[in-house]
């Protein structure tokens, strides 16, 4: 009974040995013998108890590394703090395994001297305005160097740059003068654009003003010209109708040539300031009074 007993009791302890269970987005490296073997995928895993062996637990998923923030010296000679992290993800895990020691301690050391590669060669702002382009360098360079390690840089992200204190305040300052002189010359381009605006307003007001006042002269000299139309046009039908009239009453030579006159000084009763009198008229001027008193006897 006891054997029975000591021989489940092995039982259980080989099947403990030899049934693995691997976790979704995980690998097993399995040595046997100490020797690489395997690499076993998720799922049920079966290995010769006490021949093999899991050397390592390796994952595949996306991982992340904060690399501690450096002090990194520009190029021209500012000590500033970089704080840099890092996505990475292992694409073979034998490698990851065995190529290198410690993966995550080669991946920071080899981001720690790459930082300080680039950023040397830069002044102060271009480290400012170019942080896409040094995670690219950044990134490119981690990722050749950590392939033979079966690792993949996915992304690598400046978090914080950060200056002395001095610099900082210099660069607030500098600051502070760049958004001054930004608001002068802004308020100076809306005064410009107002007085811009202003002028042409009065300009345009100025040529409506004379457009208009062109358009009231032309319409009164025109009504002008037509009131001193009608009026000659009425005054030659009154002549029309006398001298129909003293036709029609047969009048003789002294009579029609006081009709002459008559019409002659209701026509200098107008406006113009020359009347011409044809010459033939000017004969009866001397006896206008006598003519028209015959006429007032008849």
């Amino acid at each position: 009974m006891a054997f029975l007993i000591v021989l489940l009791v092995i039982i259980l302890i080989i099947a403990f040995k030899s049934i693995k269970v691997v976790r979704q987005s995980e690998v097993y490296i399995i040595e046997r013998l100490g020797k690489f073997h395997k690499i076993a995928d998720a799922g049920l895993t079966i290995i010769v108890p006490f021949m093999d062996n899991v050397r390592s637990v390796v994952s595949l998923k996306q991982q992340t590394m904060d690399i501690p923030p450096q002090g990194v010296i520009t190029k021209d000679n500012v000590t500033i703090t970089i704080d840099t992290v890092v996505f990475y993800q292992i694409t073979d895990p034998a490698k990851a395994v065995y190529e290198i020691q410690s993966l995550k301690k080669g991946i920071e050391y080899l981001a720690i001297t790459t930082i300080r590669d680039i950023v040397g060669k830069m002044d102060l702002d271009e480290t400012f305005s170019s942080r896409d382009a040094i995670n690219q360098q950044l990134r490119a360079i981690l990722d050749e160097a950590t392939d033979r390690w079966g690792c993949k840089i996915d992304r690598v992200e400046i978090k914080d740059i950060n200056p002395p204190a001095d610099i900082r305040d210099a660069m607030e300052k500098q600051m502070n003068a760049e958004r001054n002189k930004r608001a002068l010359i802004l308020e100076a381009e809306a005064q410009r654009q107002s007085d811009i605006t202003i002028a042409e307003g009065k300009k345009q007001a100025a040529i409506l003003e004379a457009e208009a006042d062109s358009e009231a002269r032309m319409r009164r000299a025109t009504g002008e010209a037509n009131a001193i139309k009608k009026v000659a046009e009425a005054k030659a039908e009154e002549i029309k109708l006398v001298y129909e009239a003293i036709k029609d009453s047969k009048p003789d030579e002294k009579l029609i040539q006081l009709k002459s006159l008559e019409a002659l000084e209701e026509v200098a009763k107008g406006d113009a300031n020359k009347v011409f009198i044809p010459f033939d008229a000017t004969s009866a001027l001397g006896s206008l009074g006598a003519m028209k008193e015959i006429v007032k006897d008849k």
